[in-house]
C-alpha cells in the first residue's frame, strides 16, 4: 500500500466515524421536537423494539410505553399548553456498532406571560446500529437536584 493510499483509507475511517457520531447525534435532536409535537409513534421508534427509557419516576419498556407516555394526558396537556423538551447537543462515542452519548435536557414550560424551566436532567443514552439504522437499547435521564446519581451518569458516559 503506498503512502497515498494509507491516507486515503485514514481519512476514510475517520470520516465514517464523523458520520456514525452525527447520525447518533441526530437522532438524540430528534427527540425534543417529536415529543413536543405529539409524535407519538415517531418518537418511540427512536427505540429498539424492546428498548427502555427511565426518566425519575417513570420507566417505559418497549416502543408501546413509549408511544403512551407521549399520547398520555398529562404529555398533551403540556405540549398543548405550550412546552418544549430542548435536548442539547450530546457528546458521543461510537465502538462499532455501539454507541453512548450523554448531555442534558430542558423541560420548558409555557406558565403565564412566560416560561420557566421544570426539569434540568442529564441524559445517557445507549444506542445499537442495526439494519434499520441507530436506534435506542436505553435512555436513563436523572434531575440534576444536587443527588449524584445525575452526575454519575454523565462521567459514565465520558469517562474511559
Amino acid at each position: 500500500m503506498t503512502d497515498v493510499e494509507r491516507r486515503l483509507a485514514a481519512l476514510e475511517e475517520r470520516l465514517a466515524q464523523l458520520e456514525e457520531e452525527k447520525a447518533v447525534a441526530r437522532l438524540i435532536s430528534s427527540y425534543g421536537p417529536l415529543v413536543d409535537s405529539g409524535s407519538a409513534d415517531a418518537a418511540a421508534a427512536l427505540w429498539e423494539p424492546d428498548g427502555v427509557y427511565d426518566v425519575e419516576e417513570l420507566v417505559m419498556t418497549g416502543r408501546d410505553e413509549i408511544a403512551g407516555m407521549v399520547r398520555s394526558d398529562t404529555h398533551q396537556g403540556w405540549i398543548t399548553g405550550g412546552a418544549a423538551h430542548f435536548v442539547g447537543p450530546p457528546h458521543v462515542t461510537v465502538t462499532g456498532d455501539e454507541a453512548v452519548a450523554v448531555g442534558y435536557s430542558l423541560m420548558i414550560l409555557r406558565q403565564g406571560d412566560g416560561f420557566e424551566v421544570r426539569r434540568a436532567t442529564a441524559n445517557h443514552w445507549r444506542l445499537r446500529r442495526g439494519p434499520d439504522g441507530w436506534r435506542v437499547t436505553a435512555r436513563t435521564a436523572r434531575v440534576l437536584d444536587g443527588r449524584p446519581q445525575a452526575r454519575e451518569l454523565l462521567a459514565e458516559g465520558i469517562m474511559p
